[in-house]
Parts: C-alpha cells; sequence; structure tokens
C-alpha cells in the first residue's frame, strides 16, 4: 500500500506542477501576446476545461479498464504536452498544451485517486486522500517553481525536463501490479448515485474550492504585478500558500477519519467567507500575499473531506471509486473553469472587489446549507 500511495501522490504532484507553472507566468504570457483579463482566464482555464471534457471519459476508463492504464494514458497526454508548451509560439499552441494536459490530467487523477481509495482500509480512507492531495498541493507548490526558473533560464529547458519526469512515471507505473475494478461502473450506477446525499455534498464542496482557487490564480497574479511584484514574489507567494496547504491537507483527512468529515468542511467554508471578503482590501503586493499566503489553507480544508465524502457514498451505493473521481474531476473543472473565466471576466467589468465579494457570498450561502443539513451527524469511515 505504501508503494502505491508513494506513486499515486507524485503522480498527481507532477500533473498539478505543470498546472500551477503557469502562475508566476501570466503577467508576461498576458503582456507578451497581449491578453485582456478575459484572454489571461481562458489560458488560465484551458486546463480544467480539458479537466472537463476528459472527467467522465477518465472515470469511465478507469472503471472498465483498470486503474492502470487509464494512469498510464494520462501521463503519456501529459508528457506530449509539456513538450508543446515548451515550445509553443503562439497563444493558440498554448492553449491547446494546456487543454491536453487538463484531459491528461481527468486520468491520471481519476486512476490515481481511484487506486488509492479502492485499496484503502474504509477507517484510513481521509488520511490516505488527504496524503495524495497533500501531494497534489505540494504540486501547486512546485508549480510556481517551475514557472519561474521557465522565466529564468527557457520553456524549452524546464517543460521538456517535466516530459522526461512524465515518462520515468509512465515506466514506474507500468511496472506496477495493477488493481480491477471493484463495483458497479456503468453510467447508469453513476447518475443513480447522484441521489445520495453524501455523493452530492462532496462534488459541491469540491467545486466550490475550485471556483475560488480558480479566480484567485487569475487576479491575484495579475493584481500584485500592478503593485509592482516581480514574478519571482509572485511565484513565492504561491509556493508558501501551497506549502501550508500540503500540511493541512493529511491532516484534515486524519481527523475527518476520526471525527467525522462535516468539521472541516465548514471550517473551510467559513475560511473562504473570510478570505475573500478581505481579499479586495490590500493596497501593496506584500500585504496581498500575506492574505493569499494565510487563507489558501484555510479554504483548503475543504478537498480532502470532499473527496472522502464522496468517496464514502460511492461505497454506499456501490458505484466503482475510479467512476466517482471521474465525477470528482467534472465538478471540479466546472469550479475551475468558472473561477478561471467567469471571475476573471467579472473582475475585469465591474472591478476585482465585486468578484471577491461574490465569492465569499457563495461560501456563507453554503455553510449555512451545510449547517442545516441533514448530513450534520458524524460521519463513520
Amino acid at each position: 500500500m505504501r508503494a502505491l500511495l508513494l506513486l499515486a501522490s507524485i503522480v498527481v504532484l507532477v500533473d498539478t506542477s505543470f498546472y500551477a507553472a503557469i502562475t508566476p507566468l501570466l503577467p508576461d504570457l498576458t503582456e507578451e501576446y497581449g491578453l485582456s483579463k478575459t484572454g489571461a482566464g481562458v489560458l488560465a482555464a484551458a486546463y480544467p476545461i480539458g479537466t472537463f471534457v476528459g472527467g467522465l471519459p477518465g472515470g469511465y476508463m478507469a472503471a472498465r479498464v483498470g486503474v492502470k492504464p487509464t494512469v498510464l494514458v494520462g501521463l503519456a497526454l501529459m508528457t506530449g504536452a509539456s513538450v508543446v508548451f515548451a515550445f509553443a509560439d503562439s497563444i493558440v499552441l498554448l492553449d491547446a498544451a494546456r487543454f491536453v494536459q487538463g484531459v491528461g490530467g481527468a486520468a491520471s487523477w481519476a486512476g490515481a485517486m481511484g487506486w488509492i481509495a479502492g485499496a484503502a482500509p474504509k477507517e484510513q480512507r481521509g488520511q490516505m486522500i488527504g496524503t495524495a492531495m497533500g501531494a497534489g498541493i505540494a504540486g501547486a507548490l512546485f508549480g510556481p517553481v517551475l514557472g519561474v526558473a521557465a522565466d529564468l533560464t527557457s520553456y524549452a529547458l524546464v517543460f521538456c525536463g517535466v516530459g522526461v519526469v512524465g515518462v520515468g512515471l509512465m515506466v514506474w507505473t507500468a511496472r506496477t501490479p495493477g488493481a480491477q475494478p471493484v463495483g458497479d461502473g456503468s453510467f447508469r450506477a453513476l447518475f443513480g448515485a447522484l441521489s445520495n446525499g453524501e455523493v452530492r455534498v462532496g462534488l459541491l464542496l469540491v467545486t466550490i474550492p475550485g471556483l475560488l482557487f480558480g479566480t484567485l490564480s487569475v487576479l491575484g497574479p495579475l493584481r500584485m504585478d500592478e503593485l509592482g511584484a516581480a514574478s519571482a514574489a509572485i511565484g513565492a507567494t504561491w509556493l508558501l500558500a501551497a506549502g501550508f496547504e500540503a500540511i493541512v491537507s493529511p491532516l484534515a483527512g486524519r481527523f475527518s477519519d476520526r471525527r467525522g468529515r462535516m468539521a472541516p468542511l465548514l471550517a473551510g467554508l467559513v475560511g473562504g467567507t473570510v478570505t475573500f471578503a478581505v481579499l479586495p482590501w490590500p493596497d501593496t503586493a506584500l500585504l496581498l500575499a500575506i492574505v493569499i499566503i494565510v487563507g489558501s489553507p484555510v479554504i483548503g480544508l475543504l478537498w480532502t473531506p470532499a473527496m472522502a465524502m464522496l468517496s464514502d457514498g460511492a461505497d454506499h451505493v456501490g458505484l466503482e471509486q475510479g467512476l466517482a473521481f471521474g465525477l470528482m474531476n467534472l465538478t471540479w473543472a466546472t469550479g475551475q473553469s468558472l473561477g478561471d473565466i467567469g471571475g476573471s471576466h467579472l473582475g475585469e467589468a465591474a472591478g476585482d472587489e465585486v468578484a471577491y465579494l461574490v465569492l465569499s457570498a457563495i461560501c456563507l450561502l453554503a455553510f449555512v446549507i451545510l449547517r442545516t443539513s441533514s448530513l450534520r451527524k458524524p460521519a463513520t469511515a
């Protein structure tokens, strides 16, 4: 189990690193290609749009063909996309490379997370998912470092290096014993699972942090750039924020295994409400960076218990875990894409403060709904 957890964790770490590498590069790419905030949002959103397109097919492949082949397909797409991104000389190619990488990420995540959830003891599921999520967040931590390295050296050197790592992971995955799908992997079972409260709440609470971080990943770097921050400072901000988030994620998973899923979920919604109510007001890059660094790990409390709740619900209705995480990819991508494009467009049209305060209100509404829901009783893993 430890070897499988290590492999799955590194797979999601590398995938997320490539996704997050765009953050410190976004201001320079915006200037180089003459992009508006909405155009920058489209570039950032190309990855989650790809994940949206690949979400259900990736989950279906994991459920029908197996988690191991699904991870291999995802890694192959990620490797190819990283090489294209390394040499792209137009915004269309950059968008296309991120889109393909998003499709690959949907397969990698559905395969890797389904592999873990199916193999982990139920009483340790939250902790195992949290560990893998911590690795994914560590990828978000390392991604801005990749972006800064590409800015200081060359895109070709850094992103071809990502491709080499992808090939190595494909070899490792191919040498790892596979696992047979367990549970019903049909689309009929998938739609039937939506009648389960744990499945519905888990999906909703994966969508919300996607929406929050999607908006912040576009408006945050652009605002820091306006306030005079260099790409290295922007990268360092996301590095620290993701570092704290990576520490919180496995702890939230372990806590949810022992005390129930609801407490960390409610805490994450409170964190989102407060953080996005504060974000419009800093008038220096340093103050804005502090709010991002402090607020991100609190919002990140939502990820692990939401995924664990989704996995619990899939178990209760007999849904195959790979397909459940394929559905998770679909809803995360919806939130992330709406944040990247919708949040950035709202920020451009009405001001960043309006976009942030709308998201704060969404978190508050979700808190009230969850606080009064029938799922409030402690959940057993």
